[in-house]
């Protein structure tokens, strides 16, 4: 079992929650969680990038001058790769990179990678975080107060679309707030700290 304090806004410690490593699978399955972070980087190439190859450039099929006689070096036409102008000889063409995972594999790598978290201590749970209106100088005291600031990038966990909350945390830099419905291994692994709110955390054990 692991025992994990819940704060308050303040830094204080108000409750405290038991998790069982079981409920995320007990151990960490480093294989699959890192088949699920090639396929989060790899779906997030766009793959557009193009370049015209000879069949693709303007010019005429012709031959620039015979093959022998005339002292220089033999030549095709104008659009060869070789000259100014021509095509690029291993044209760059439209590429789709994305990959899948099936569904119990992305879920259970998303539980391995929150376990790989609470096994470091690197999950922080508040109570709550609930602002009357967007502040950011609001949401940078309780990240002080709960000493995630000053630790590196940061992934917020909420059960819920809060407005007040995303606008409170989007001028912070590494700092990324998420639903627990959008949670992935990639996104995970991608910040060195996880903040949830006892809400989230519940919610995303109970929906196991």
């Amino acid at each position: 079992m692991i025992d994990l304090a819940v704060y308050n806004k303040d830094g204080e410690e108000v409750d405290s929650l038991k998790v069982d490593e079981s409920v995320f699978g007990g151990s960490v399955r480093y294989p699959l969680l890192k088949q699920a972070i090639v396929m989060y980087h790899a779906n997030k190439r766009v793959g557009t990038a193009t370049t015209k190859s000879r069949g693709m450039v303007a010019g005429s099929t012709k031959k620039l001058f015979r093959q022998k006689g005339t002292g220089n070096a033999r030549v095709g036409n104008i659009r060869t790769g070789k000259r100014v102008g021509g095509g690029v000889t291993f044209a760059k063409v439209v590429r789709d990179f994305s990959k899948r995972m099936p569904k119990k594999q992305r879920v259970l790598a998303k539980a391995s990678a929150v376990l790989d978290k609470l096994l470091s201590n690197k999950v922080v749970v508040v109570d709550e975080l609930i602002f009357e209106k967007p502040r950011t100088k609001d949401f940078l005291s309780v990240l002080d107060n709960l000493n995630i600031r000053s630790k590196g990038s940061c992934l917020v966990t909420i059960g819920s679309a809060d407005t007040n909350l995303y606008k409170s945390a989007r001028n912070i830099p590494r700092v990324a707030v998420m639903t627990v419905a959008d949670l992935n291994a990639g996104d995970i692994c991608r910040h060195s700290r996880m903040l949830f709110t006892k809400e989230a955390f519940l919610k995303m054990i109970n929906d196991k």
